[in-house]
C-alpha cells in the first residue's frame, strides 16, 4: 500500500497544480470532488494510505453553503491543509469568523511571525499569491496566526497539536516563492508521506503507450495538428506507438493562424514520416463568424467547425478515434470540473458537441504546458517545437475585438509579427514570453503632418511571462523596446494608437477573449 494525499476540489483552476507540485516532490496524490463522502472516498482509494487532506481553493464564498462538504472528514484525525477557500472553510467549520472583505489579487509579502513545522526553512519574508474575496477574521479555538501580510493578519493559521493548517494564499502557483517548500513541509514533515517514483517524461511515455495501444488496437486515428507544441508532440508520441498507416494528421487551415504555420506542419510530418491531410476551410470560418461579437460564441463556433471538418475527414479515412492535444489549462478554464467556474470555453473543450462520430482520446489532458515541453525534449523533437510560442487554437479570432473580418486578422497578424521581430532583434530572454497584438473595437484619432486623421485603429500590445499558462505576469523586460514597437506599428500599419497591457493573470486571462 502506498502513501498518498487526498485533494478535495472546490473548483479552483489551480487544483491540478497542487497535484502537479506534489508529483514534483515525488509524492502520490488523488483528486476528488469536494462533496464526496468521507467513507466513499476512503473505500474508493483503499489501495492508498491517506496521510493527509488538502482542501483546494474555489470560486464560491464559504458563507453561501453551495458545496455539501462532509464534516466527518474532521473526525479522522488526519492532517488537513486548507488553501484559500479551503482555509476559510476550515476556519468556519471549527468556529471561526469569515467575512467578505473585497477582492484581493496578486502578490503580497508574507511575514513569518511564529515558529512551526509548516514553516520549516521558509524565508522570514517572501512573496505569495492572493486571489480571494473572503477573509478569516476571528480564529477558531486552538488556532493561532503563524504568518501575516500587510492586509491579512491570518495569512497562515494553524492548530499545531491537531495538525490543522490554513493558507489564505495559493502556494501551488509559481508566483508564491516558497510555495513548494510549504507544500513539502505539510506533506512530508507533517503528514509523513513517503516518496514515490518521480514524474518523468519517460515514465509518462511508457504508461500512455500501454494504455493507448490497448485502447486503440488496430483501429485508425485522426489527429488534430495545429502546429503548436501540444498537438505536434502528441502526433510524435502516437507515431512512436503506431505504424504510419494507422495515423492521419489533419491540419485545418482556418485563415486565423500565423502564415508560416501550415508550412511548418508540412515540414514536420515529412521529417517524421507522418501522413498529413491539409484542408483550406478559411471561407467557412469567416462566413460563420460574420456578425459574431461575443467571444464565447466565437470560441464555440470555431470549435464546432473544426470538429465538423475532422468528422468528415475521419469518415473518409474510416478512422474510429480522434486525438487532440488538450492540456489541463484548457480543461479547467472551460469550467468542466464539478465546482469550477467557466473562465473561457476553449474551442477544443467548450466547443465540442455532446455527441461525436468517433471516440475522443486526449493523452495530455492532465498535463501542464511545461510538462508537454519536457516530453517533447525527451522525444528529441526539434528546438523550434520544444520552444514553440503558445498560440491559441482559435487563432487571431481571439485577438480581434468585435466581428472577425479578414482585414482585421491581417492587421493583428502584421502587428504581432512586428512585436516578435523587435523582441528577437534585441537582447531579451524570450523563452517564457507570450507576445502579441490585440485590435480593440475603438476608433482612434491621430495627426498626420498638420492634419487630424480619424478612424485609425487602436492596438493593444500584450507581452506576458508564463511557465504553465495557469498564471502570468506582464513583462517588464520589454519596457525599453515599447517605443520601438509602437513606432513601427504606427508607421507600418493603419494604426493611430498603441497601448501596453499591464495586467497579470489573475485577475486577467492571458488572451483578452
Amino acid at each position: 500500500m502506498k502513501d498518498g494525499i487526498l485533494i478535495l476540489d472546490f473548483g479552483s483552476q489551480y487544483t491540478r497544480l497542487i497535484n502537479n507540485n506534489l508529483c514534483r516532490l515525488s509524492l502520490h496524490s488523488v483528486i476528488e470532488p469536494a462533496d464526496i463522502r468521507a467513507k466513499e472516498a476512503l473505500s474508493k482509494h483503499n489501495g492508498i494510505k491517506i496521510k493527509g487532506i488538502i482542501l483546494s481553493g474555489g470560486a464560491f464564498s464559504v458563507n453561501q453553503d453551495k458545496i455539501n462538504f462532509d464534516n466527518k472528514w474532521l473526525n479522522y484525525n488526519l492532517p488537513i491543509l486548507g488553501i484559500c477557500y479551503g482555509h476559510q472553510l476550515l476556519a468556519k467549520l471549527l468556529g471561526g469568523t469569515v467575512r467578505k472583505t473585497g477582492r484581493e489579487y496578486g502578490g503580497e509579502d508574507l511575514y513569518v511571525n511564529s515558529k512551526s513545522l509548516i514553516l520549516k526553512n521558509v524565508k522570514p519574508i517572501s512573496t505569495v499569491w492572493m486571489s480571494h474575496a473572503d477573509t478569516v477574521i476571528d480564529l477558531p479555538i486552538g488556532f493561532k496566526s503563524l504568518a501575516s501580510t500587510s492586509i491579512s493578519n491570518n495569512a497562515i493559521i494553524g492548530n499545531v497539536s491537531k495538525k490543522l493548517y490554513g493558507f489564505q494564499f495559493h502556494p501551488e502557483v509559481s508566483h508564491s516563492e516558497e510555495g513548494l517548500k510549504l507544500l513539502s513541509n505539510f506533506a512530508k514533515d507533517i503528514c509523513k508521506t513517503k516518496e514515490l517514483e518521480k514524474w518523468t517524461p519517460d515514465n509518462f511515455f511508457k504508461r500512455i503507450k500501454v494504455k493507448y495501444q490497448k485502447t486503440v488496437g488496430k483501429e485508425k486515428i485522426v489527429v488534430a495538428l495545429s502546429g503548436g507544441v501540444d498537438s505536434t508532440t502528441l502526433i510524435a508520441v502516437l507515431r512512436r506507438f503506431f505504424p504510419k498507416d494507422q495515423l492521419v494528421a489533419v491540419y485545418i487551415d482556418s485563415g486565423l493562424m500565423p502564415t508560416e504555420t501550415k508550412d511548418e506542419v508540412i515540414q514536420f510530418c515529412d521529417q517524421y514520416d507522418i501522413k498529413l491531410i491539409t484542408r483550406n476551410s478559411s471561407d467557412i470560418f469567416f462566413k460563420k463568424l460574420k456578425r459574431i461579437i461575443d467571444p464565447v460564441r466565437k470560441r464555440k463556433i470555431i470549435g464546432r467547425i473544426f470538429i465538423e471538418e475532422f468528422e468528415e475527414i475521419a469518415s473518409q479515412e474510416n478512422a474510429s478515434f480522434f486525438a487532440q492535444g488538450t492540456i489541463w489549462s484548457d480543461v479547467v478554464e472551460s469550467g468542466v470540473t464539478k465546482f469550477s467556474s467557466q473562465i473561457k470555453p476553449h474551442h477544443n473543450v467548450g466547443g465540442l458537441p455532446k455527441t461525436l462520430k468517433f471516440e475522443l482520446i486526449e493523452p495530455f489532458r492532465e498535463l501542464f504546458k511545461d510538462q508537454v515541453r519536457e516530453l517533447a525534449q525527451f522525444l528529441d523533437l526539434p528546438k523550434q517545437v520544444v520552444n514553440k510560442k503558445v498560440f491559441p487554437g482559435p487563432g487571431f479570432a481571439l485577438r480581434v475585438d468585435g466581428e472577425v473580418r479578414e482585414w482585421k486578422v491581417g492587421l493583428v497578424r502584421k502587428c504581432t509579427r512586428i512585436i516578435e521581430e523587435v523582441i528577437s532583434q534585441n537582447t531579451i530572454d524570450s523563452e517564457k514570453l507570450m507576445a502579441f497584438a490585440i485590435l480593440i473595437n475603438v476608433d482612434s484619432s491621430s495627426i498626420k503632418g498638420d492634419e487630424q486623421v480619424k478612424n485609425k485603429n487602436a492596438i493593444v500590445v500584450r507581452i506576458v511571462e508564463t511557465k504553465n499558462l495557469m498564471t502570468a505576469n506582464f513583462s517588464q523586460k520589454v519596457y525599453p523596446y515599447l517605443e520601438e514597437i509602437s513606432n513601427r506599428i504606427i508607421k507600418e500599419t493603419n494604426t493611430g494608437k498603441v497601448l501596453y497591457d499591464i495586467t497579470n493573470k489573475p485577475p486577467s486571462t492571458i488572451d483578452w477573449q
